[in-house]
């Protein structure tokens, strides 16, 4: 069963390791669904960058090819990350936080002018929000250390 124990050993032993591997995987997801037809509404007015792209991510999240490369990036990273507890913590924190401008940046800017060059909708914000809170919690609470008080 030699197999099965290096199996065992590779697969993430903490709760911020296989929630950081869980993120990545999701992102990676994303990431390959923005580039399907029929997943990704409107796929034929799709630019690289812009908010001229009104491709649509399920019908909601304004997307192009230049969002869904950062989203297969950021799955990458969070795959990478993973490894390491110290690694997961940053990703998730780190990551958390990136959502978190981005989620401003959503709000502050025209979505019609030349900053939105993601593109970014009112859809994507709130998803930006809920992400950011979601990944700093995630990466706070799973390297909490038992007995310390906040």
């Amino acid at each position: 069963m030699a197999g099965s124990s290096r199996v065992a050993r590779n697969a993430p032993a903490s709760p911020v390791r296989r929630a950081a591997l869980v993120v990545g995987i999701v992102f990676l997801v994303v990431g390959v669904l923005g580039f399907i037809p029929g997943i990704t509404t409107n796929y034929d007015t799709m630019m690289f960058a812009g908010h001229e792209s009104r491709a649509k991510l399920l019908g909601l999240f304004q997307v192009s090819v230049l969002h869904n490369i950062v989203h297969l990036l950021f799955g990458v990273a969070g795959l990478a990350l993973s490894r390491t507890v110290s690694g997961a913590r940053a990703y998730l924190i780190g990551g958390g936080a990136i959502y978190l401008v981005l989620w401003l940046y959503g709000l502050v800017i025209d979505h019609d002018s030349g900053a939105n060059f993601v593109p970014l909708n009112g859809a994507d914000n709130w998803l930006h929000l809920f992400l950011g809170v979601g990944m700093i919690a995630l990466g706070v609470a799973l390297t909490r250390r038992p007995g310390r008080r906040a």
